[in-house]
């Protein structure tokens, strides 16, 4: 079993390697705070994970703050505590050798999802459900530059942003307002073609996956991946079935340039197009 991991492992990093090579000229850049802002940092199993949202990243912090000490199990750490709390350190605070010398030395790990599945995760959580976030600051910014004859009442929330309208701010070179973490490609939020990481999950097979960088990295047996879901636990996790359903409400163009747009992250992770 663990002899299919490593090639898999192996194929990952091959895919993720040619593709920068043959896209990307960035090989020789200089790795910046900028770069590295993105990666945790877990100094007792030397972890560097590059966090991507709705790819378990939650999940993922709560076992870092096991491996640290910070907790005795995943299962104690709530929502807030696990964003909001500050227990884990990144990469970009610590100085210019502190940056290298863990970048040279850590096992480095990302995980990745399906990005029109990963995309779809996001606008349920934050345009779905109540945020005080989300729809003052994007949502009220969706609705009056994208719906015609919007109520007052839209204008004023936030509330209500419907998939189309998220898609046409999305793919609008002029975004109303700017780019945000939970739809950002991969590509920006990791480096991955300036970063070498010596391992790529993918949250498709996430259970073998983490189980099998926790025996890599020589955590302690009883450490396994939480299973739960973080939040909105009570709802469906947006499935290939669902993601379709989100996407048969835009047009055929729409549906390209929404496959452009995440086109490095698709070919750099080895998914094929939907």
């Amino acid at each position: 079993k663990w002899k299919s991991l490593y090639q898999i492992q192996g194929e990952r990093k091959r895919i993720m390697r040619e593709t920068c090579s043959k896209y990307k000229s960035n090989n020789r850049r200089i790795i910046t705070p900028y770069h590295v802002s993105r990666i945790f940092v877990e100094d007792k199993y030397r972890v560097l994970y590059c966090e991507v949202p709705k790819a378990g990243c939650s999940n993922w912090k709560r076992v870092l703050m096991v491996l640290n000490g910070l907790a005795s199990s995943t299962k104690d750490i709530q929502h807030n505590t696990v964003h909001y709390g500050n227990y884990l350190k990144r990469l970009d605070g610590f100085d210019h050798k502190g940056i290298y010398h863990r970048l040279n030395t850590y096992t480095k790990m990302l995980f990745i999802r399906e990005p029109f599945e990963k995309l779809v995760s996001a606008f349920r959580d934050k345009f779905e459900h109540p945020n005080n976030y989300y729809h003052p600051v994007f949502g009220k910014a969706i609705i009056s530059r994208y719906r015609v004859n919007a109520t007052k009442e839209a204008l004023r929330t936030g509330s209500g942003v419907k998939f189309k309208e998220f898609i046409q701010y999305l793919l609008d070179v002029h975004r109303p307002v700017g780019m945000d973490i939970h739809w950002d490609h991969v590509n920006r939020l990791c480096s991955p073609c300036l970063i070498d990481y010596d391992f790529v999950g993918k949250f498709e097979s996430m259970e073998e996956d983490a189980n099998f960088f926790l025996h890599l990295i020589g955590a302690p047996e009883n450490l396994t991946f939480p299973k739960f879901k973080d939040r909105h636990s009570n709802e469906e996790r947006t499935t290939t079935k669902i993601t379709q359903q989100y996407f048969a409400q835009l047009s055929p163009s729409q549906r390209q340039q929404s496959y452009d747009f995440y086109y490095m992250d698709y070919l750099m992770f080895n998914y094929s197009k939907p």
